[in-house]
């Protein structure tokens, strides 16, 4: 009996969970620019807070902070429009140069004996279809954030609220603060997390910016930015960011550059993700190659491509979360990076 409670009790959590995900799809119109007001504000908030140790008011650090935000995103959405824009005017010429490469290489393999054709070629690799995948991909993030004026007063009104928070909890709860610190040492690690992977991504994307500029890929900013995002994912997200830069590489500038420029990414990543990323964000915020691939599946589907952009810091966040409550952290075991943790 007592176990068969026990299948019963699972059966009707697996339920909960798929009723939820579902919720969410359904609601996924609302959800996806609160979620992208939460991110904002979580990454904003240690600015407003040192804006208010200085002697700020409240209001006017907010505003402060919610303005630089508003102008670097602005200006990135037009930059990156503009290059989404040429870039997809230029799809038929890229999709002809491929061609032209693609018969050389195939020349140079024949030389060696090897039966290649080109239409053998074609059909596992599609430059063109996959390179408007990109950009459809970045068009929908952009049109999540089309109702920016909802995002930004979200924003406001959450950092508004992250200031009075905690009193508000101490009254409400005065008599569970063991509870309470365990809350505010989940916020603060979520914080954190979200903080230093943005600087982190931040660095990547210009380090990529620079690097594409300087061997005369076209559109630097554009994989800059794919470099940026696509940082928030481990393991592959640097793989997924490279191909099709590597791709137009090759098929603007020849075999070389895009050995050059698949080197670049390569670099980037080992310095980033093995010097600078784990020097300050440690090392117990790993997720397993199977957990990445699977949030990027679900929380894309459930989200779109903003749920793709979403779905490692969502994973990150439901494992702090794990792991502050001792029945969970089985899970977190089953789904972390390493196969040992001395905390656990």
């Amino acid at each position: 009996m007592n176990e068969q409670n026990k299948g019963i009790h699972w059966l009707v959590g697996f339920a909960a969970f798929v009723i939820i995900i579902a919720a969410l799809k359904a609601a996924s119109q609302i959800v996806v620019p609160f979620m992208l007001s939460v991110f904002i504000a979580i990454i904003c908030a240690p600015a407003m807070s040192s804006l208010r140790r200085r002697g700020v008011p409240t209001w006017l650090s907010i505003m402060l902070v919610v303005l630089v935000i508003l102008v670097g995103i602005s200006s990135l959405a037009v930059l990156v429009g503009a290059s989404l824009d040429d870039f997809s005017n230029q799809l038929p010429n890229y999709k002809k140069r491929f061609a032209e490469e693609a018969t050389s290489v195939i020349q140079v393999l024949n030389s060696f004996g090897l039966n290649v054709s080109y239409d053998q070629v074609k059909g596992y690799i599609d430059p063109s279809a996959l390179m408007q995948m990109v950009a459809n991909a970045l068009r929908g993030l952009g049109s999540a954030l089309t109702n920016f004026v909802l995002v930004v007063m979200i924003v406001i009104f959450i950092l508004f609220e992250a200031v009075e928070l905690p009193k508000k909890l101490t009254l409400a709860f005065s008599d569970a603060s063991k509870s309470l610190d365990k809350f505010d040492s989940f916020i603060k690690s979520v914080n954190r997390y979200l903080v230093i992977k943005t600087l982190v991504s931040m660095f990547t994307g210009v380090l990529i910016t620079l690097l594409m500029w300087v061997l005369g890929v076209d559109f630097p900013i554009l994989w800059g930015v794919c470099a940026f995002l696509l940082n928030f994912v481990p393991n592959i997200g640097s793989i997924i960011a490279a191909v099709p830069a590597v791709l137009l590489a090759f098929v603007q500038l020849g075999s070389l550059s895009a050995g050059l420029v698949a080197g670049s990414f390569l670099l980037v990543n080992l310095i980033v993700g093995n010097m600078i990323e784990p020097r300050y964000m440690g090392r117990g915020l790993g997720l397993s190659t199977l957990v990445v691939f699977l949030s990027l599946l679900l929380w894309g589907w459930v989200f779109g491509p903003v749920g793709m952009l979403l779905s490692i810091p969502l994973t990150i966040i439901m494992k702090l979360a794990f792991e502050a409550n001792p029945k969970m952290r089985w899970l977190v075991t089953l789904i972390d990076s390493e196969t040992s943790k001395s905390k656990l």
